[in-house]
Formats: structure tokens, sequence, C-alpha cells
């Protein structure tokens, strides 16, 4: 099944596929942002979001160049992506629950996965994954 028959279920916006994909790699990338070991959590969730399943697994691993995230700081990619996230969860739950849910899923199996590779970062990495699981569930 290629990328396209997948999500022909869920009547999603180029500008969705965009927020969706931004939300959840945007979502290890803060979580690696707050690690000590920022690679190491990055490349742990990169594996959690390519192994996702279902409509949610072929929107997030498809071929795109649509993930805009950008500024200096935490701060500013914070901004971007835990709104993104709570949009993100908003729009597939009005489609498809079930994959709403398998977003969330997706998304907090990657931020745990990221989250293991601190040691000595773990009150920051938990507090970011705790940002971020609050935007996944604030829909």
């Amino acid at each position: 099944m290629s990328a396209t028959t997948a999500t022909a279920a869920l009547a999603l916006t180029d500008q969705d596929k965009a927020t969706i994909r931004s939300a959840a790699w945007g979502a290890v990338s803060l979580v690696a942002a707050a690690s000590d070991k920022p690679h190491k959590a990055a490349t742990a969730g990169s594996i959690a979001l390519g192994s996702a399943t279902g409509q949610v697994g072929h929107l997030l691993n498809a071929k795109s160049r649509d993930i805009h995230l950008s500024g200096k700081t935490v701060a500013d990619l914070a901004d971007q992506v835990l709104p993104a996230l709570t949009v993100a969860f908003a729009v597939l739950d009005q489609q498809d629950p079930a994959e709403a849910a398998n977003l969330r899923t997706t998304v907090l199996v990657a931020i745990e996965a990221a989250a293991a590779t601190s040691r000595t970062g773990q009150p920051v990495v938990a507090e970011m994954t705790r940002k971020v699981a609050a935007a996944l569930h604030a829909a």
C-alpha cells in the first residue's frame, strides 16, 4: 500500500500533513534538545517514529520536505511544536479517533525512547516529556 493510498481514508490537506509530521518529528527534537545526549535521543526517537504503523505510520514516514522546524533556542522550537501537537491530534481525532490515538501513542513512545537515552539530564528531559504529553492531551 502506498503512502498516497494509506492516507486517502483520511481527508487531510497538505497543511494538515505538514503539521502532523512537524509536530511528531518536532516532539522528538524537543526531547533531544533537552537531553545530555541529543544525538542518541534523536536517533532513538527517530527509530520509534520510523516504526509507526497504520495510516499515521505512512504519513510520518512519507518522503516530504514539509517539516519546518526553525529557531535558535529550545523555546523557539517549543513555540512551534507544542501547539502543532495539539492541532495535529485534533485534526486526526475529528476524522479518525483510532488514528488520533495511534498518533498519540506513537509520539509518546518516541519521546520515551528519546528520554531513555539521558542519564544526567533526567529532570530536564522529564519536564520536556511532560510538556509534550500535555500538548498531545490538550485537544
